[in-house]
């Protein structure tokens, strides 16, 4: 098999895992219902996602990941949006560094958290029609980031302790 082969299917594997990583994580870890859709911590690892895989990659899996979990939850009207969102989400990130903390990823962060925000609070004004009714949202999605933003942060000085990473993808 070569490389190239080699490093397709290692980055096929990678993206589903970490589409099935997030979606459990959005779907049911903390799956808080709010008043427009819920609060859950899968974006974390739509940001770690993105720290490993190449971009197209990191897109795929955090927006199948994020897909899945509107579909399957009840949320279904929110699949297009969260497609949209958490694809851009994951191309803020870069994989190219030899750390998953790195000065990118770090700078990524504060975009994360606006996008998510920002997305979300558009989708709620196109779907409601309204701009007063979907503030509260607002709020529920800077939490909602925020909190992943502290996972992320956490587990990955934790994996970069193990140089986790260097082992995933040199094997």
């Amino acid at each position: 098999m070569s490389n190239s082969t080699k490093n397709q299917t290692k980055n096929l594997v990678l993206t589903a895992l970490f589409a099935a990583i997030t979606f459990v994580a959005t779907a049911y870890i903390m799956h808080i219902p709010t008043h427009t859709g819920y609060i859950h911590i899968g974006d974390a690892f739509i940001y770690l996602g993105a720290s490993f895989l190449p971009t197209p990659y990191a897109m795929a899996a955090g927006a199948l990941g994020a897909a899945l979990s509107d579909g399957l939850t009840g949320y279904a009207i929110w699949i297009i949006p969260s497609v949209i969102i958490k694809g851009l989400t994951a191309f803020l990130f870069t994989s190219k560094a030899s750390t998953i903390l790195c000065k990118r990823n770090y700078f990524a962060l504060p975009g994360a958290i606006l996008l998510c925000a920002g997305g979300y609070y558009i989708a709620d004004v196109i779907m409601t029609q309204s701009f007063a009714g979907p503030l509260p949202s607002i709020l529920t999605n800077l939490l909602q980031a925020g909190v992943s933003v502290v996972i992320y942060i956490v587990v990955g000085f934790l994996l970069d302790k193990m140089d986790f990473k260097r082992r995933i993808v040199n094997q």
